[in-house]
């Protein structure tokens, strides 16, 4: 006599509906919880150059653009809000001359500009001045 194994029709499965409901909740409440930077959208034909080396982003960046708007960091400047504001500056533990100044300047802007604003910013007692362009390919 053949005795036939019997199988119980009871099945496990695993309902996966309760952890995909999780996986989505942590999904939206990461994308509304985090904090997006908003830099100024700032279009600069650097000029170029074959000895061109990085420097730090760590300081104050001035940037010049061809129509003679200026920027101290993020916010809009013109010559003489940009005097008050680096005298004003406070580069905390750091010596004025030390503390690091790039100004990032259109290719299109005039030497006598970029001179000004040399002076400007020596005159606010800053002598760590860079000059940034990009690399020559």
């Amino acid at each position: 006599m053949k005795l036939k194994a019997r199988r119980s029709g009871v099945k496990a499965t695993v309902d996966m509906t309760p952890m995909l409901d999780v996986v989505f909740q942590l999904i939206i409440f990461f994308l509304v919880s985090t904090t997006f930077a908003v830099l100024p959208g700032i279009k600069l034909k650097l000029p170029e150059s074959t000895t061109a080396e990085s420097t730090s982003n760590l300081g104050i960046t001035i940037t010049m653009e061809k129509n003679g708007a200026m920027w101290f960091n993020d916010t809009s400047v013109n010559m003489e809000k940009l005097s008050d504001m680096l005298k004003n500056f406070d580069t905390q533990k750091t010596k004025r001359n030390e503390f690091p100044v790039a100004i990032e300047a259109d290719g299109e802007v005039t030497n006598g500009k970029i001179v000004e604003l040399f002076d400007v910013i020596r005159s606010a007692g800053f002598s760590s001045i860079s000059l940034r362009t990009k690399n020559k390919k």
